[in-house]
């Protein structure tokens, strides 16, 4: 269960005019799409970001509706699932990485967090999320150059699976150590920078060619179909053959 507010924010809280949402701070930050939902998956708060990601006119058209009525199949079930697990569970999803597609045709990695909402029994009262947009690096800055070699040599064996373990000795340091510089650059751990360079290779491949799925699979380090299918489901919402279908479809 959550700590209870602290007695002067209780007081602070409950002189304002209305309940405080985060919404209108959320407004400003643009690299961020931020929402509260029901019990149903439903929309009940969401910030300007989303609605601009959603090619949508205003907040209006987004509340009441869930993730799958707003996105078209397949893109939105995947968002929904995850609703779904919290509200059952009430387990938190932390960092999880993702890389969406939105009806805009905009394409972008981001960290996922969604939080249950409790009441005062404990019962779930529906979920509070936000997606963070992952950070260009700085490829020509001091930082980078230390872990420069790192990057090459995950491009160039990809498709041997390169582990953490290994990219720490390339570049001649811990796995901590490597871990600290990749949240500094990429904002994130060495093992969540590999997978989303896979996961890139292969979306790539599924848009601009026709190369059978388990040969895609192999080339970024899947010995099984099925495993790469469903970390990439996992990441992107839909299966890699529905990910290719929705590339052509938008061709």
């Amino acid at each position: 269960m959550p700590n209870p507010a602290p007695p002067m924010i209780a007081e602070l809280l409950g002189q304002l005019e209305a309940p405080f949402t985060g919404e209108e701070l959320f407004d400003h930050l643009s690299d961020i799409v931020f929402f509260i939902k029901g019990t149903r998956g439903e929309y009940l708060v969401v910030n300007q970001t989303l609605v601009l990601r959603c090619n949508v006119a205003s907040k209006q058209e987004l509340l009441g509706r869930t993730a799958t009525e707003v996105l078209r199949p397949p893109l939105g079930e995947g968002f929904a699932e995850q609703d779904r697990q919290v509200l059952r569970t009430g387990q938190a999803l932390v960092s999880q990485l993702e890389l969406h597609v939105y009806p805009t045709r905009d394409v972008g990695w981001c960290l996922t967090t969604k939080l249950p909402l409790r009441r005062k029994d404990g019962s779930i009262a529906g979920l509070v999320g936000v997606s963070q947009d992952l950070r260009l690096p700085d490829s020509g800055g001091d930082e980078y150059e230390h872990i420069a070699d790192v990057v090459a040599y995950a491009d160039r064996n990809l498709a041997e699976a390169p582990s953490v373990e290994r990219l720490a000795e390339v570049a001649g340091m811990s796995r901590y150590q490597l871990d600290r510089r990749m949240r500094r650059i990429f904002g994130l751990t060495t093992g969540q920078w590999l997978l989303q360079r896979r996961i890139d290779r292969a979306q790539r491949a599924l848009r601009q060619t026709d190369s059978p799925i388990a040969s895609i699979a192999m080339d970024v380090g899947y010995g099984d179909q099925s495993a790469f299918t469903r970390q990439f489901r996992r990441t992107t919402g839909m299966s890699p053959r529905d990910y290719r279908l929705a590339g052509r479809s938008e061709d």
